[in-house]
C-alpha cells in the first residue's frame, strides 16, 4: 500500500503577541454519486504561536475523510476529483485550495 498523502500549511503568527489558531481541512467531492456537502469539515488542529513564530501543520488524507455512505449505507471511496481546503475558518476568501484526483 501507498502511503496517504499529506497536506502541509505554514502557518504564520504576524502580530505582537502570542496566541492560538485552530487551521481547518475542509474536503469536497467534485463529482458524486450522492449528495453531499460542498465543504465537509474532516480536521482540525489546535496550535499554539508565539509573535513572530511560524509553524507548519500537517494533515493526513486517509480514505475515511473521503468516503461517503452508498445506497447500502455502505463506506465507499468514488474515484474522481477532490479539493482539498485548508485555512482559519470554512470562508471561501480564508482558505487555500488544492485540487487532487483519487483513482
Amino acid at each position: 500500500c501507498a502511503p496517504a498523502p499529506e497536506i502541509s500549511v505554514d502557518v504564520t503568527n504576524t502580530g505582537k503577541m502570542d496566541g492560538d489558531e485552530v487551521v481547518q481541512l475542509y474536503i469536497r467531492d467534485c463529482f458524486s454519486t450522492y449528495t453531499r456537502p460542498v465543504k465537509e469539515l474532516k480536521d482540525f488542529a489546535r496550535i499554539s504561536l508565539k509573535a513572530g513564530e511560524t509553524k507548519t501543520v500537517r494533515f493526513t488524507i486517509t480514505p475515511d475523510k473521503l468516503s461517503t455512505l452508498d445506497k447500502n449505507l455502505k463506506p465507499i471511496v468514488e474515484p474522481g476529483d477532490f479539493v482539498v481546503m485548508v485555512g482559519a475558518s470554512s470562508q471561501d476568501k480564508d482558505l487555500l485550495k488544492q485540487t487532487f484526483t483519487v483513482e
